[in-house]
């Protein structure tokens, strides 16, 4: 939805160019449903109070009754009747994804959000969940069953499921969040009209793909502990969502790995400070300090077979993929798969000139019948060399901050 207008009129009497102006809602509360009739009314009631009494911001509850074939539809209308600010959205087909795709897609509200019927989260973590997308702190805020200070009530099947899940989603892509599965999430709107057209899947896994595609862009996602008990009542397919989740998890990695999920995010991407020198070489240090002693230790066991030139050569190359990936991630904050393949060949070029510097120093080391640890002490000192050499460049050339882009979003106060 595009931006209100306030039309106004200058001196000369001719109308000023339209002005955009915040929207009216902060909030847009999303509660997908599918026979649900048993539980919606009470579940709208409880809600619908929490906000009234509690919540500091302009809200609203959109109910999206997916295809239900019982009297869901007719309980959630009952609702609009019986209390403000609650709507219906109605769709002729199932899926939570599809569910919040729509409504999300068609809120003109600052943030979107949502939360399972079953109202198993604390609603004390709304505010907490939807403030730092208001402040424009964050892009996307999620509950989190897993994280410190979350207090969880549920059967060990399920628990061992989730756990397992979100292992695998933090080995395979080396995610910062720790539940991507909590129905309980919250994004600001204009960051979603960007993340939504990328995602594939209609079901349970969107919550996921919408999480991955976000880090993958590198916009923040911000983690709320909550309280949570299981609902003995979920209908929930555990086996069928598990292997879904799986399916969208081989999905992601191979779009990602062939330089998919790249968006333009235009003013809404996150600038890179520009100026971290400090922590950047603490990092770049500690990076430095595990990859020598790792090359260290190949060339120490290599040199007994081979010439030492070559051990020097393998030693260095063979760490260098997780040099370069470990100081773009982490020293320069780069999680992003945006210039990636440029990236990674500026290191593929200061690699040459790394192994150069050493195996000529080396050379002459042996040249002069230096010993193994005078072999040793040449290579950590030109591994040095070079080292500082890479810093430079990776801070002032591959790394080097963008120009300040002015940021898009607003911030609302208290309405």
């Amino acid at each position: 939805m595009e931006p209100t207008t306030d039309p106004s009129t200058n001196d000369s009497g001719t109308p000023d160019a339209p002005r955009a102006t915040a929207p009216t809602t902060v909030l847009d509360v999303t509660v997908p449903v599918f026979n649900e009739a048993h539980v919606l009314e009470s579940s709208i009631a409880t809600l619908h109070a929490y906000l009234s009494a509690h919540f500091p911001f302009s809200w609203r509850i959109t109910v999206v009754d997916n295809a239900s074939t019982d009297a869901t539809l007719d309980v959630a209308t009952r609702c609009t009747e019986r209390f403000t600010d609650v709507h219906v959205l109605h769709l002729d087909r199932k899926g939570r994804g599809l569910a919040l795709r729509e409504a999300w897609s068609r809120s003109d509200a600052q943030v979107c959000a949502y939360m399972d019927v079953d109202l198993s989260t604390g609603l004390d973590a709304l505010l907490p969940l939807v403030a730092p997308l208001v402040t424009g702190h964050s892009d996307m805020a999620i509950g989190s069953r897993l994280a410190p200070g979350a207090s969880v009530a549920r059967g060990p099947r399920r628990e061992i499921i989730s756990r397992t899940y979100n292992v695998i989603l933090r080995t395979v892509f080396a995610v910062r969040f720790r539940d991507a599965q909590c129905g309980f999430k919250a994004i600001r709107t204009d960051i979603a009209r960007h993340l939504l057209p990328a995602v594939e899947d209609n079901g349970w896994f969107f919550d996921t793909e919408l999480l991955l595609l976000a880090e993958h862009n590198g916009l923040r996602v911000h983690e709320v502990p909550v309280d949570w008990v299981d609902d003995p009542d979920s209908r929930v397919n555990v086996r069928r969502t598990a292997t879904d989740d799986l399916k969208g998890v081989w999905r992601m990695a191979k779009s990602f790995v062939r330089g998919g999920g790249r968006l333009d995010l235009g003013p809404l991407r996150r600038a890179p400070l520009t100026e971290d020198f400090g922590r950047q070489l603490v990092g770049f240090a500690a990076v430095g300090l595990a990859s020598t002693t790792v090359s260290l230790l190949l060339f120490l066991f290599l040199q007994q077979h081979l010439h030492p030139v070559w051990s020097n050569i393998i030693a260095v190359a063979a760490t260098w993929l997780a040099n370069a990936w470990a100081n773009r991630r982490f020293t320069f904050g780069h999680r992003s798969r945006v210039d990636r393949g440029r990236d990674y060949l500026a290191a593929s070029a200061m690699l040459l000139t790394s192994l150069g510097v050493s195996s000529g120093l080396l050379a002459v080391t042996l040249w002069a019948d230096g010993g193994l640890l005078a072999q040793s002490l040449t290579l950590i000192g030109a591994w040095g060399l070079a080292a500082v050499g890479r810093f430079a460049l990776l801070r002032a050339w591959v790394f080097a901050a963008p120009p300040p882009v002015e940021s898009g979003s607003s911030v609302l106060t208290r309405t």
